[in-house]
């Protein structure tokens, strides 16, 4: 298939385009981008340095957290430094990659937490060969397997739209390049584009939110078995879970599974599974989280200690 267009950058119309306004996003979107990183690489430092990154659920959360950064930094830093400017515009070749970056490590967090889902059900389910079924070699596989899944699902949606012509007009009505408004200034007809898109990322995030939904009623069907300290210590692991399920499906399957079209609250529902869920998950994964508020103290506290001790 021959890949026509015409132009040669996109222009985005950002998410608003009176000045006050573009302030105060500037100032709140950095605010929410420096408590990303600083809060996903606390995380992944506390794990990595400590002696829970050996248990198989924290290896995974530690691989969680890089993807949070990954995925928010293909769309933040563009965000925030276009409210500085008033002509918001991305070239086509960028354009193309966000959207690969985007799909790419969005579909990997989604198979990490499905891995994370799985974890936590053998841990319940079959505590007596939790280690057996989880050893380290099985989680490496589990993480190349969500990587080898995160990159033939962004290949096949880019793949569509590299092949689409775009021949004007070329302003997106969105703060990043996503399909549906791009299939939107696409100059031919994108049905049976928008009905693939659908059934690849829309059906992928229904299925993964009925299968995590699943598991974690097959979850709280086995805790009735448990004590009242072991209901409580799996109740506040799985409760962190589910919190960030719902924060990131629930937008995601509003944005992907219905008719291929675009909504003036995209952007709005856009804002949750792009900045606001990667913002929240340190905050869910810690203060729930007794282990991990443990492991965080002693590492921090030791360095702390120690260049005391060298001053």
């Amino acid at each position: 298939m021959e890949c026509q267009r015409n132009i040669s950058e996109f222009i985005l119309m950002g998410l608003s385009s009176k000045q006050n306004i573009q302030v105060f996003f500037f100032l709140f979107f950095s605010f929410c981008y420096l408590a990303i990183l600083c809060g996903n690489l606390l995380i992944l430092i506390s794990i990595r340095c400590s002696s829970l990154f050996n248990q198989p659920m924290y290896y995974f959360l530690s691989h969680l957290s890089s993807m949070d950064i990954c995925y928010t930094s293909c769309v933040t830093p563009k965000l925030i430094g276009d409210m500085l400017v008033r002509r918001k515009t991305i070239t086509y070749e960028k354009c193309m990659l966000q959207v690969f970056a985007m799909h790419f490590f969005g579909m990997i967090e989604i198979l990490i937490l499905t891995t994370i889902a799985f974890d936590r059900c053998v841990a319940i389910c079959r505590p007596l060969h939790y280690m057996v079924i989880m050893s380290r070699p099985r989680c490496h596989v589990l993480i190349w397997i969500s990587w080898v899944g995160g990159a033939f699902h962004s290949f096949s949606q880019v793949f569509m739209l590299i092949c689409l012509p775009f021949c004007g007009p070329n302003e997106i009505d969105n703060y990043c390049c996503d399909i549906f408004p791009l299939l939107k200034v696409a100059c031919t007809d994108t049905y049976i584009t928008g009905v693939l898109v659908v059934a690849n990322s829309g059906l992928i995030a229904l299925v993964t939110f009925v299968l995590l939904f699943g598991s974690y009623v097959v979850i709280l069907f086995t805790l009735r078995n448990h004590s009242v300290e072991g209901r409580r210590k799996a109740l506040s692991t799985c409760g962190s879970h589910i919190t960030v399920v719902v924060l990131f499906f629930g937008p995601s399957i509003f944005a992907y599974l219905r008719p291929p079209t675009t909504f003036p609250e995209d952007k709005i529902f856009a804002l949750f599974y792009t900045i606001i869920a990667p913002m929240f998950n340190p905050l869910i994964y810690t203060l729930r989280n007794t282990e991990m508020k443990n492991a965080m103290k002693k590492v921090w506290c030791q360095k702390t200690f120690s260049r005391e001790k060298q001053n």
